[in-house]
């Protein structure tokens, strides 16, 4: 019961405002990239490793948020 309690309660431990800044930052670059308009730009006919080059580049940008965040994350948790 008291190491449950311990994992609790360091999993809600605030965090710090720069860690949030990078994440909001995040989620705002995510909200611009991943916009329809931009997106349509790499709609054609090309392909990347046999990928059409929409599915590439979203594909590319969501990965890179992943590991940005992971980033964030682990330092938050260090």
């Amino acid at each position: 019961m008291h190491i449950n309690a311990l994992l609790f309660f360091t999993i809600l431990r605030p965090m710090k405002k720069r860690h949030e800044q990078k994440l909001v930052i995040l989620a705002i670059a995510l909200f611009v990239l991943l916009n329809i308009p931009l997106v349509l730009m790499f709609n054609g006919t090309r392909a990347i490793l046999g990928f059409p080059i929409i599915y590439f580049s979203i594909f590319t940008i969501w990965l890179s948020a992943i590991i940005i965040s992971f980033i964030v994350l682990k330092r938050h948790f260090e």
